[in-house]
């Protein structure tokens, strides 16, 4: 976030210990403030800041924080509880640098230059209140003053600091980037490369996370808990939330607010918080919306460290200050409009919540906006006999996340599946990465909600019409390895499966029924969802011959007759689970009257020691009453049994593609060769200097702009005239002889649509006759027109960027051309793209066997495809002010890849730093 947002909105961020700092820019009325921070300061802590320990260092410092907004110069404060705790400054010795006469200081020397003339480095000092050292104040402002400088071009600070200043030198080198030292007698001088991969990442995100779990432990492991709103009514909301803590067993101490009254359900009751004995870790919120403002303003001020409100109907001014009490005081907020929160935690048994039912105990973690479908959830779990970890419903999620709870989930020690029904995100990007390390540890499962969103409102280029929430959310699914259900109850589905059996290898499924109509429902049902029934050895089948009763057919799916029984059946499927070609089986069974006569239990061939196959088993029940249940088996384990094939494929595929998501590396984030950065960043502002409110780039300055990033564009020309237009056609026939002819006017994006291209033109006259016709058909609008040669033949692909305001940059691929909405063969990943992520891109789409060479074709120049891939996702990844890039079409052929049409809008937005610390 910039400086000038910070100003009007100040960014609150955890410290190490979970309490809440506000980080914004000095003005020239912090003066005093300052003032008195260094004042404030012991002679120890003045020496190593300003090396000595005199009163004109700290005058000199206030004076300089405070001064008028200069270049190069940043200075941003952390405050907590209205007093000034840090300040930390850069300063690339601009203007007035050289005459401020600063002195030396604990890290700076105020002597910091432009290297080489463009990549520029500046000096930093920090400093931090006594008494709050070791709690992460200098390293969240250094996190900060980073991400404030790499948006000014900065590429390395500087600093000085005493030998002696072990937490400052501690400060550097923990941060994560490349930090180096070079001793000058007591003191060292540090140079620190601001260069942002993955391990500075991985530091900000480790550093977060801590912060972040230490902040939730009043929320979900609070030792006090107060009731705000408990009242006599049977029937109301505080009331049923109190029941709910009380019978639930929680061991912690148990108060209720309520003025009128000195108890309730024989819990004392005081008439205020401030009244309360003792101060509550957490306060459950339940009064009418107009007395939540001042109810949450009494417990910041109470020293209250969480709230959960789960009144609704807050007005916005109510809203906002709700919010602003609890950032003013550091309490961390869920809701409002929730149904409230719950830790199963043996030695906590908390249920601050107003259910019909206690959560079950277990290892199941569930985060919702909806209390509806979070009651669906426990109740569905519960009735599958999964316990749960912890459960919060976010309601209209004001502070705590689903990116929160993953992480107490991921540090917790209990939780080993996530649930999740979200319906919004906060910041796509850091839940993306926060995902992407959780799911490799434990299962996350969401539902994705929304999903019929017609698309972008005023959609312009083919890129943006097939750019659908829809498409950005499964890229975020996807990149994150979340698995995405449709429904509720294909959720419960899927985790069923994931809590009770291993992952399979791959795709390969068996099917096994006692009844052949069974079996081809099965079947079908796992070929629709994308499993793959392979043909069984000549080795397996013999096998199963052996072992099964006479007429049995053992082709896949495996028809077992109605006369098995119950060791023939686990035989068989002991065998199948050790077979090589198998990853999964699945085993159809029907009730008969053979198995009722001779007293065997089939289900029982299932459950008899499913702990010893090392492949998943599942059951279809077609009888069965329910939708989904985990029958309980000999060994303590579980298998599942679905009521309909579908269900149990649509389950069994989500487990392999999970385990496909695990076995894949991680990826990597390409280096590329000939980009230029900078200088795309000085075309884009000086377009938007002379357009402030953005638009759709000329070919020339759209051509210089990919040209920046090496895209490989076809040749062309401009013509303003006819005349011209005749010459650029002669220099262009070089290449094949016949010619393209594209008008253009600002704001023209589909050509073909508008008519306005002639295509195969042959020597002068055609020319000219073309560019007369469309300069009589577009008198008034036509600025001039592009001529091109003639592309070879090749595969027409679309490649593009659309800039999302909350999920960032989205690169779409697919099959391109005047028809690329018509056939939506498109698939999308979220920018910065890996390795990984382009290949997934470019093999994803059906038109995927026209590029990889099918039916004996030569393939396309696939490296070429995935270079211009990473290239468009290295431009949205530098420019923020990209609002589209649609390259369509790009013509894809053995010999190369060329983008034939390309369009580019910009937009006059600010860069934001998905990744820095700040709460929502």
């Amino acid at each position: 976030m910039t400086d000038d947002l910070l100003e009007r909105h100040p960014v609150h961020a955890l410290l190490a210990d979970g309490t809440t700092v506000r980080i914004r820019p000095a003005l020239p009325g912090d003066h005093d403030r300052l003032r008195g921070f260094y004042e404030e300061m012991s002679p120890e802590n003045l020496r190593l800041r300003f090396f000595s320990i005199g009163e004109r260092s700290a005058v000199q410092a206030a004076d300089r924080a405070c001064a008028p907004v200069r270049p190069g110069y940043r200075a941003l404060l952390a405050e907590a509880d209205g007093r000034v705790i840090g300040l930390a400054e850069y300063d690339t010795g601009g203007e007035d640098g050289a005459a401020r006469g600063e002195g030396r200081t604990a890290t700076g020397t105020g002597d910091t230059r432009r290297a080489n003339g463009a990549t520029k480095e500046a000096d930093i000092s920090i400093a931090v209140a006594d008494g709050l050292h070791h709690r992460g104040v200098g390293t969240l402002l250094v996190e900060h003053l980073v991400s404030s400088a790499r948006s000014e071009g900065i590429a390395t600070f500087t600093a000085d600091a005493l030998s002696e200043n072990h937490a400052v030198l501690r400060l550097f080198a923990d941060l994560g980037l490349r930090t180096t030292r070079r001793f000058e007698g007591p003191e060292v001088r540090c140079t620190i490369h601001l260069d942002q991969d993955n391990a500075y990442l991985a530091a900000v995100e480790a550093r977060g996370r801590a912060a972040d779990v230490a902040s939730l432990l009043p929320l979900l492991r609070p030792s006090v808990v107060a009731v705000a709103g408990a009242g006599r009514t049977p029937g109301s909301v505080g009331r049923a939330v109190l029941h709910r803590l009380r019978t639930g067993g929680f061991t912690g101490r148990l108060l209720a607010v309520n003025p009128g009254v000195t108890s309730v359900l024989r819990v004392p009751s005081y008439p205020s918080v401030t009244a309360l004995p003792m101060t509550p870790d957490l306060v459950v919120v339940a009064v009418p919306p107009a007395a939540v403002p001042a109810v949450a303003e009494e417990c910041g001020r109470s020293g209250v460290r969480a709230l959960v409100v789960v009144t609704a109907g807050l007005d916005p001014t109510q809203a906002r200050a709700l919010l602003t009490a609890c950032r003013t005081h550091g309490m961390r907020l869920v809701g409002p409009n929730c149904l409230g929160v719950a830790n199963t935690a043996p030695d906590l048994n908390l249920d601050a919540t107003f259910a019909a039912e206690h959560p079950r105990p277990g290892t199941a973690g569930i985060a919702v906006q909806s209390g509806g479908v979070g009651i669906a959830l426990l109740d569905g779990l519960s009735r599958l006999g999964i316990g749960v970890s912890s459960f919060a419903s976010l309601g209209d999620k004001f502070d705590v996340s689903g990116n929160d709870m993953l992480q107490w989930w991921e540090s917790d020690g209990r939780t080993d599946l996530a649930l999740l029904h979200l319906e919004s995100f906060g910041n796509p990007r850091a839940f993306s990465r926060t995902a992407r390390r959780v799911t490799r540890r434990i299962p996350v499962l969401t539902v994705d909600a929304g999903r019929t969103e017609a698309g972008r409102k005023a959609a312009a280029s083919h890129t943006a019409a097939a750019a659908t929430r829809t498409m950005t959310r499964r890229a975020l699914f996807t990149q994150a390895g979340v698995t995405a259900t449709r429904s509720v109850g294909e959720l419960l589905e899927t985790a069923a499966l994931l809590h009770s059996q291993p992952l399979p290898e791959g795709p390969r499924v068996a099917v096994v029924t006692n009844a052949g109509g069974a079996g081809v429902l099965t079947a079908d049902a796992c070929a629709e969802a994308g499993l793959v029934l392979p043909p069984l050895t000549p080795a397996t089948t013999d096998a199963l011959r052996a072992v099964l009763p006479d007429g049995a057919a053992v082709g896949n799916p495996v028809d077992t007759t109605a006369a098995v029984s119950e060791e023939q059946l686990t035989d068989c499927v002991d065998r199948l689970t050790r077979c090589s070609g198998v990853d999964a089986v699945v085993v159809a069974l029907v009730p008969t009257a053979v198995a009722a006569a001779t007293g065997d239990d089939l289900v029982r061939a299932l459950t008899t020691a499913p702990g010893r196959r090392a492949r998943p088993v599942i059951a279809v029940r077609l009888e069965q009453d329910r939708p989904v249940l985990l029958l309980p088996a000999a060994d303590g384990g579980t298998v599942p049994s679905y009521a309909e094939p579908q269900a149990a494929a649509r389950a069994l595929a989500h487990a392999a593609r999970r385990a496909a998501w695990l076995a894949r590396p991680a990826g990597t984030v390409p280096g590329l060769d000939g980009v230029e950065s900078e200088r795309a960043r000085t075309v884009v502002e000086e377009y938007l200097a002379f357009n402030p409110d953005g638009g759709w780039l000329d070919p020339r300055t759209c051509a210089e702009l990919l040209t920046c990033y090496d895209v490989p564009q076809i040749p062309w020309a401009w013509a303003d005239c006819e005349d011209d237009a005749v010459l650029a056609a002669d220099r262009l026939r070089g290449f094949d002889g016949r010619v393209v002819m594209k008008a253009h006017w600002p704001g023209l994006l589909h050509k073909t649509q508008q008519r306005a291209v002639h295509l195969d033109l042959r020597g002068d006259a055609q020319v000219r006759a073309a560019f007369r016709d469309l300069e009589t058909r577009f008198a008034g609008l036509m600025t001039g027109v592009v001529l091109q040669p003639l592309a070879d033949r090749g595969t027409e692909l679309l490649a593009g960027v659309v800039q999302d305001e909350v999920f960032g940059p989205l690169v779409l691929f697919g099959l391109g051309g005047t028809a690329t909405e018509v056939l939506a063969d498109h698939t999308a990943r979220l920018a910065p793209l890996t390795d990984r992520d382009v290949h997934e891109l470019i093999t994803s789409p059906r038109c995927a066997p026209l590029l990889l060479g099918a039916d004996g074709h030569t393939p396309v120049d696939l490296e070429g495809l995935e270079r211009l891939l990473l290239r468009l996702s290295r431009m949205a990844a530098d420019l923020p002010q990209l609002a589209e890039a649609d390259l369509n079409p790009v013509l894809a052929a053995p010999g190369g890849i060329t983008v034939l049409d390309a369009r580019v809008r910009l937009l006059p937005r600010r860069p934001q730093d998905p990744y820095l610390r700040r709460l929502r």
